[in-house]
């Protein structure tokens, strides 16, 4: 029974941070403030109350509706609330944790991970909509990653030298790309996906990144495959515009969702089956 409260209160929080999330994947690219200013409906600026912020349940009992404006809600939020709160289950379930006997590395790989995740889904969510890896939620994710390696290398005496290495090739990425804002006035998506691996390989180790790389390729070429299948169905004038419009594919959504599933897999066989 308590074991069960304990998944309940994870599910619960998970959807909280998913209601975050939506938020930040809004307002970040607009360079509106994320943590003071109140949440507001974005069609008519009304600020929610209470009432309007309960994750899932307040897109049900409103039926996806604004309270003040009647305006449809995006199904986005009621998803990533729902696919948050699911992620932190699993995770949690992943780690096989017994309420009674409690594993100090386990809450604390826990703790760390939610925070890895709200990252991931930033990142994706971002991606997904706008085609762009935002830095600040790169430096957010890299910070996270290194207090967590640093965190093992005090307690576990984990060797840092190839993290170390790591660490100095995003700094170098992050110079060559500054150079490139500076000349041509746009960040590189390349080199932030190039970021974000290795951000990935820090965090998750390399057999789940190595996997993570594998999926990614694969998923994108279903999405590819799939969108050729779909426009056959168009008229061709209509296809040449969306082929234009479409020349780059949300690589760092399809990495960050890749890599949050496959690390909850990943725990559940080493923590259940080894």
């Amino acid at each position: 029974m308590v074991q069960t409260i304990l998944y309940i209160i994870t599910f619960i929080m998970g959807t909280y941070f998913g209601s975050f999330y939506t938020l930040a994947v809004y307002r970040i690219p607009l360079g509106i403030d994320i943590t003071h200013k109140h949440s507001f409906c974005p069609n008519c600026n009304h600020k929610l109350e209470i009432l309007d912020l309960f994750p899932i349940l307040s897109y049900i009992f409103l039926g996806g509706k604004c309270r003040y404006c009647k305006k449809k809600i995006s199904s986005r939020y009621f998803m990533l609330e729902m696919i948050s709160g699911l992620a932190f289950l699993m995770f949690t379930l992943s780690l096989n944790i017994n309420i009674y006997n409690l594993e100090v590395e386990k809450l604390i790989l826990l703790g760390f991970t939610y925070l890895y995740f709200a990252g991931m889904f930033i990142i994706a969510g971002i991606d997904k909509e706008k085609l762009n890896i935002q830095k600040q939620v790169l430096m957010y994710s890299i910070i996270i990653s290194a207090i967590y390696i640093a965190y093992l290398y005090i307690v576990q005496k984990i060797n840092i030298n190839i993290y170390l290495i790591y660490l100095l090739v995003i700094i170098l990425l992050i110079i060559l790309d500054t150079l490139k804002l500076r000349k041509k006035a746009q960040e590189s998506y390349c080199i932030n996906v190039l970021i974000l691996a290795i951000c990935m390989e820090i965090y998750t180790g390399e057999q789940v990144f190595l996997l993570t790389i594998i999926y990614t390729l694969l998923t994108c070429s279903m999405y590819l495959l799939l969108k050729k299948i779909k426009q056959k169905t168009k008229n061709k004038k209509y296809i040449k515009q969306e082929n234009k419009q479409n020349i780059k594919l949300p690589i760092g959504f399809f990495m960050c969702i890749c890599n949050v599933i496959l690390y909850i897999f990943i725990n559940f066989v080493i923590n259940y089956t080894l």
